[in-house]
């Protein structure tokens, strides 16, 4: 079976078009070998798939007569993916929700509130820092 047609019908990608472009762009391999959309894939190949910034790892247990539903998919591979990958596009998530690009308009109303709790606490931070230094001045001089 061609592996575009293998990794539409184990449900990595919604239509053929889309896993033939994925793999005309080199985001899927087999054996460690970047493979055209014609390429057959067999029993025992080792399959990489990079697909939302994540690099799925399978081996091919068998070849599906055509697509199969989301609960067959484990007969015809064996997932290796490591938890890793999992982990790091999570941290790219949080990373994204609170990036601000420069130049993208006036803070909003949370924006600025953070904005002024932040400095309110620097500034009761410094005023704390002198009040001590006050006191022991004093102390000296006495």
């Amino acid at each position: 079976m061609r592996i575009d047609k293998f990794l539409w019908s184990l449900r990595y990608f919604k239509t053929r078009n889309i896993a033939t472009t994925a793999c005309k762009k080199g985001h899927a391999k087999i054996n460690g070998i970047a493979a055209k959309p014609g390429r057959e894939v067999y029993p025992m190949d080792e399959i990489v798939v990079r697909k939302n910034q994540i690099d799925y790892k399978f081996t091919v247990l068998d070849i599906p007569p055509s697509r199969v539903g989301a609960k067959l998919v484990d007969i015809y591979r064996k997932d290796t993916t490591p938890k890793e990958a999992f982990e790091h596009n999570e941290l790219l998530q949080y990373s994204k929700d609170y990036y601000r690009k420069k130049g993208v308009g006036r803070p909003t109303k949370k924006d600025r509130r953070d904005i002024d709790d932040f400095l309110d606490s620097d500034i009761k931070d410094n005023e704390a820092g002198n009040t001590e230094v006050d006191n022991k001045s004093k102390e000296v001089e006495d």
